[in-house]
């Protein structure tokens, strides 16, 4: 089967993309995913995205989302922005989106360039005195580390993940260091991924709502620096938790291609 694909990237998060409209592919076919997914015999990317037919009248469709490993994975904030953005392309939708991901629903808007992807609610946040951890769509460990640039995020994150009490359901893992006032740098080892990579939209919106449940930024617009580049964060504090959370920035076409499979 010759497959025609799509190369999509969130401030360096890359996915390949599929119309999968016509149901051309399964996804029972793992082995496929992690091997378009390899960077040295597939394509190369951090996860594989279909996009699919809408399940109900509101929505415009339906993501469908596969880790590196070939496996369906939990929501990924930057291949939600991804798909925003390539349905769009298709002339899916113009400039405002409803979809249903393996999370629920999500709300999305592109303008000037940038695209704001509706996160879910957060409305428990785990805080202990070396880490905090909550679940933004995906389940994230956030930690605070000096020297950041230096840090290494592959051997830490990787004990993090597969230790106590994740194991087995594995955790992503984020290691965050203050910039200034709202500003801050995060650099993420994802599971699925089993990598670091240079942006993570979940880590992301994970770490601003973090710094400022533990009030290291009073401010309800975050800045996040990752290695791939800058995102926002933007976010409501009620008595519930956290409400009417977005994540913001750009998503961007690398390429189209075929590939046999």
């Amino acid at each position: 089967m010759k497959l025609t694909f799509y190369k999509y990237q969130g401030t360096g998060n890359d996915f390949i993309i599929v119309d999968n409209r016509d149901s051309i592919l399964t996804k029972n076919n793992t082995k496929l995913f992690a091997r378009l997914c390899d960077r040295k015999f597939g394509i190369g990317a951090d996860g594989l995205m279909l996009l699919e037919l809408p399940q109900n009248e509101e929505d415009d469709f339906t993501m469908v989302y596969f880790n590196a490993d070939g496996n369906e994975g939990s929501m990924c904030g930057n291949g939600g922005r991804c798909l925003v953005a390539f349905a769009a392309f298709l002339g899916v939708i113009k400039d405002k989106a409803i979809f249903t991901a393996v999370d629920g629903k999500h709300y999305a808007e592109i303008k000037n360039g940038l695209v704001s992807l509706q996160m879910q609610d957060v409305s428990e946040i785990e805080k202990y005195d070396s880490h905090l951890f909550l679940d933004t769509g995906s389940p994230h460990h956030v930690t605070m580390v000096d020297a950041l640039s230096g840090y290494d995020v592959l051997t830490v994150g990787r004990k993090i993940r597969n230790g106590a009490p994740y194991f087995n359901a594995g955790s992503n893992v984020n290691f965050v260091e203050k910039n200034n006032g709202n500003s801050f740098n995060v650099r993420t080892y994802e599971r699925g991924v089993e990598d670091e990579t240079l942006s993570c939209g979940t880590g992301v919106t994970a770490v601003a709502i973090s710094m400022h449940a533990i009030k290291k930024t009073n401010k309800e617009e975050v800045t996040i620096q990752t290695m791939g580049g800058e995102l926002k964060v933007t976010f409501k504090e009620t008595s519930k938790g956290y409400e009417n959370i977005f994540l913001i920035g750009p998503a961007e076409q690398v390429f189209k291609g075929e590939i046999v499979c």
